[in-house]
């Protein structure tokens, strides 16, 4: 087995946006490092400014680069595209699609770190660079850059390939190999959003005031809604119903079976016919009344 520990730096983060800079260390089981690979590549597309202004590559540096399917770094990684391997990045799901892009298409095994942070340390941060610090890594750069002549770097692939190699020397300490993939596997449990116009807020209470947006993102498919976000919903949702409610009328505020409670099924009938409502409540009211 042998730890493949990989980062990219790309043109973007859109849909056409592709990568410029592929970096990866090889280390065996013990995760001592065997070979450290490094390449800029000239990419299909522009490179935003927004992207220059993270990882400071400028389309000067690229004059006279491969593309990235011709690059030796490239070639090397196909060769260790075998599921006896672990692929180690912080935060896979982008590296991966930049580098599906390119016709790659990964077998081994996925260790994100990324994800392993979020279920170990659910209250704190988890980006890379945070965790240089806050986990003391950044004590332990100097000594392996130098063993391997590596010049370190923030937002630069092969500088946070290091900082990456380390964090997992760090997890490595407490956790099993196999542990770190089951956690990477399993879905997170989050109790608010994270994105979206109820961004901050927390799940339940939107179950509460919002079912109607509720039943509309359970509806997307498995490429449109995030994975652990709709794990989140469902575990919120396992003893409680969404409870539509009538927002006009002489009924507002109350849901269809308070109304079918008060005896008043004409009003369900007439409503369900006439009445612009969300899904949701139309679907309990035709429940109520047989249709």
């Amino acid at each position: 087995m042998k730890f493949v520990i990989l980062d990219t730096e790309t043109t973007g983060t859109k849909n056409e946006d592709r990568i410029l800079q592929l970096s990866f260390l090889v280390s065996d089981e013990n995760n001592e490092i065997e070979e450290i690979h490094d390449t800029l590549c000239m990419p299909p597309v522009p490179i935003s400014y927004e992207a220059m202004a993270v990882h400071h590559i400028t389309p000067e540096k690229l004059v006279g680069c491969e593309l990235l399917q011709t690059t030796k770094e490239y070639k090397r990684l196909n060769e260790l595209n075998t599921k006896d391997n672990v692929l180690v990045i912080h935060n896979a799901k982008f590296d991966l699609e930049m580098l599906f892009r390119d016709d790659f298409e990964n077998n081994m095994q996925v260790l994100d770190t990324f994800r392993v942070l979020k279920h170990l340390f659910p209250d704190g941060k988890h980006s890379l660079q945070v965790n240089r610090y806050s986990l003391g890594l950044y004590k332990k750069e100097k000594e392996l850059a130098l063993k391997h002549n590596i010049e370190i770097n923030a937002h630069d692939a092969l500088g946070d390939v290091i900082v990456l190699k380390l964090l997992l020397d760090y997890l490595l300490q407490d956790y099993s190999i196999n542990r770190l993939i089951e956690l990477t596997n399993s879905p997170i449990l989050y109790d608010k959003f994270y994105q979206g116009k109820y961004k901050r807020e927390k799940i339940i209470d939107v179950i509460e005031k919002d079912p109607a947006y509720i039943d509309y993102l359970l509806t997307q498919t498995e490429y449109e809604l995030d994975f652990d976000l709709r794990y989140s919903l469902n575990y919120y949702l396992q003893d409680k119903e969404l409870e539509f409610r009538f927002k006009v009328g002489k009924y507002k505020g109350l849901s269809a079976k308070e109304v079918a409670d008060n005896g008043d099924f004409d009003y369900l009938r007439w409503a369900y016919h006439n009445m612009r409502m969300d899904k949701g409540l139309r679907q309990q009211i035709g429940d109520i009344i047989g249709l």
